[in-house]
């Protein structure tokens, strides 16, 4: 009986996926469809390697075809440096074709990396292969935003312009571990036992204050005045509601022994054991000799500049162990008065106000609440802000996703500055954070509202590459073939949490309180999105590869 090559246009939709590793010198090609059985199959399998087309051509007699055809596919190799002397390895499994190919150099080698920029082809490509390999850096986004006349922040969904002006001022939002960074800096200041280190402080959250005009930067997020954001209503507060539900609250500004209660005419207690003189009281809000008078500078420590005040530098300048309590001028007394720290400015100090994405436990407060702030016109997720008793914006502010908005009408295009940031790629790199930090490598996902856990997952490799697509067909072998790029990802392992059983939500709880685990909170339409994204990536692999120990094998993009 006669054999005939079939050129088939991939029926049955057969799925290719390359992956590789940084480090080892091999690339490996997965191809699979869900109908189909290789080991029982396929028959006379062979592999065919065309660098100069850069194809591999699959073969095989398919025993479940009543005419015996010859079935073949083409899968296109992605931009690697292959041993062309080196065999082929390739073997049929149960529900994938697995071939290895040798590489000269490992794709991770700074080789491979330098000769894969000159190969890529100019225009569009190059530009989004230049997007995606950007790291992800506030320094850069600062830069970028400060250069700039102006920028609108516009909805990345349906364009929606969300400021009432352009921006022009910028700056990065402290981190969380402020205190950690200051406590090194003044350790063997005596200047720690005095009034400077609270002034200092306090003009310190009075620089990070929300103001019109201005925008914080973090890592995930932008803090934006609400003022400058257009057809949102706040909900309204009487009086001051908004800050009752601090007034207890007990803030240690992390310098020395000294803890400021925040009640209404209390001073510092002597934990320190230190005599305190009557020029050396510090006043509710922990300031050297202030009175209630220092509240009508309210209004100008809202329009206080980021940087810090001249005046300040010169008395810094004349020592920091030098008191010049009794012998200040007027002019220095308001500069000391202006240094008030205001209700929401402790909790900023407190690190509650700080990057909402992915969260921690420690930057979580049981009085405030965060609500998701959703555009105007299309509704969907951009940011969220903190709030007391469903009031507006405690601290005026709110943050804004980087992975939702855009700085220019054609969302993603070459003029946003936040055209490299997605979802999937801030999360993994989050994750990878934590990993090198806490060599926390198993994180918990909460949701911020419910505070119920819905997704697990463990790191599990940092160094792969990965490109996944569907096979050709030989019909059309002689039209160029779509050029492939690896790209990096983490391996990771997931398991959904919503439908754990009691005993299952105990043992993460058990994993979290023995420091087995890390616990991270986000909205729960974010967790959403991540599981989607993970069971994506899930269904590139095999079944056989894509599961170990009760957990799902999956990667995420870096």
């Amino acid at each position: 009986m006669s054999m005939e090559l079939r050129d088939i246009e991939n029926p049955r939709k057969w799925r290719f996926t390359w992956e590789a590793q940084s480090h080892i010198p091999t690339l490996r090609l997965f191809l699979f469809n869900s109908h189909s059985k290789p080991s029982l199959q396929c028959r006379s399998l062979q592999v065919h390697v065309s660098l100069p087309q850069s194809v591999v051509l699959i073969t095989w007699f398919d025993h479940d075809d009543y005419k015996e055809g010859e079935v073949s596919l083409r899968v296109p190799i992605p931009r690697v440096l292959i041993d062309d002397e080196s065999p082929v390895s390739f073997r049929a499994m149960d529900d994938h074709i697995e071939v290895k190919l040798a590489l000269l150099l490992p794709v991770g080698h700074p080789i491979v990396s330098s000769s894969d920029s000159i190969l890529k082809s100019s225009g569009d490509e190059q530009n989004r292969n230049s997007d995606e390999s950007m790291t992800l850096s506030v320094d850069s986004d600062i830069r970028s935003l400060s250069s700039s006349e102006g920028v609108h922040f516009y909805c990345r969904n349906c364009e929606f312009n969300l400021t009432r002006s352009p921006l022009r001022k910028f700056a990065e939002m402290p981190s969380v571990n402020w205190r950690e960074v200051a406590d090194n800096w003044f350790g063997a200041c005596c200047c720690s036992f005095g009034g400077i280190s609270e002034k200092m402080v306090a003009r310190f959250a009075n620089s990070y204050s929300c103001s019109k005009g201005t925008c914080l930067v973090n890592f995930g997020t932008l803090v934006v005045c609400k003022d400058d954001l257009v057809e949102y209503n706040f909900p309204d507060c009487g009086g001051d509601e908004c800050h009752e539900v601090e007034s207890d609250l007990t803030v240690d500004l992390g310098f020395g022994e000294s803890t400021l209660t925040l009640g209404t005419n209390n001073v510092c207690d002597e934990k320190s054991g230190l005599t305190k003189s009557k020029d050396e009281e510090f006043d509710v809000n922990g300031m050297c000799g202030i009175t209630d008078e220092g509240s009508s500078n309210h209004d100008r420590l809202s329009h206080l500049c980021l940087d810090s005040d001249s005046s300040g530098n010169e008395e810094l300048e004349q020592g920091c162990c030098t008191h010049h309590v009794s012998g200040t001028s007027l002019e220095d007394q308001k500069l000391i008065q202006s240094t008030e720290i205001l209700e929401n400015q402790k909790l900023f100090l407190n690190g509650f106000l700080g990057n909402i994405f992915m969260v921690k436990s420690s930057n979580l407060k049981k009085d405030v609440e965060w609500v998701e702030f959703l555009c105007p016109q299309c509704s969907s997720l951009l940011g969220a802000y903190p709030c007391a008793n469903g009031c507006a914006p405690l601290d005026g502010g709110v943050r804004l996703f980087k992975c939702y908005i855009s700085t220019s009408l054609a969302a993603v295009g070459s003029k946003d500055f936040f055209r490299k940031y997605t979802l999937e790629r801030m999360f993994t790199t989050q994750l990878l954070d934590c990993a090198k930090d806490e060599l926390s490598f198993r994180t918990v996902v909460i949701d911020l509202k419910t505070r119920v856990p819905m997704l697990q997952i463990v790191l599990v490799n940092s160094n792969s590459w990965s490109c996944t697509g569907y096979c050709l067909s030989t019909q059309s072998c002689l039209e160029p073939v779509q050029k492939l790029d690896l790209q990096p990802v983490i391996k990771v392992l997931f398991s959904e949490c919503s439908n754990n059983t009691e005993s299952e939500i105990r043992a993460m709880e058990d994993q979290i309180k023995k420091d087995l685990a890390d616990e991270v909170f986000m909205p729960r339409s974010q967790i959403v999105d991540i599981v989607e994204s993970l069971v994506l990536a899930k269904n590139a692999l095999p079944p056989s590869c894509s599961s170990f120990q009760g957990l799902s094998l999956s990667s995420l993009r870096m």
